[in-house]
């Protein structure tokens, strides 16, 4: 199965201990000597409808993957997820 990272932010991310809804792939971490991926990354959830922002975002370890299927990724967590404030990119 041939995959590209748009296809992946078109799957919804789950937990299968909690049931918890994720939410969807926003961007991935990736090692640049390697080539590997190192984690994936969903939006935190909105706080009072995203009029006052949202919470940090999921960092998901590429180690806690369980499977990725055709419309869903299932991870499983190991504790709480790593959650991270969302840098700000500058244009240039």
């Amino acid at each position: 199965m041939l995959s590209y990272f748009s296809d992946l932010r078109y799957r919804e991310v789950i937990d299968i201990h909690t049931g918890l809804r994720l939410g969807y792939v926003c961007d991935l971490e990736f090692d640049d000597s390697d080539g590997r991926i190192i984690s994936l990354i969903t939006p935190g959830r909105a706080k009072m409808f995203g009029l006052l922002g949202r919470e940090d975002d999921y960092v998901l370890p590429w180690s806690c993957i369980v499977r990725i299927g055709s419309d869903i990724i299932l991870v499983e967590a190991k504790g709480d997820f790593m959650r991270r404030k969302r840098r700000r990119r500058l244009l240039i």
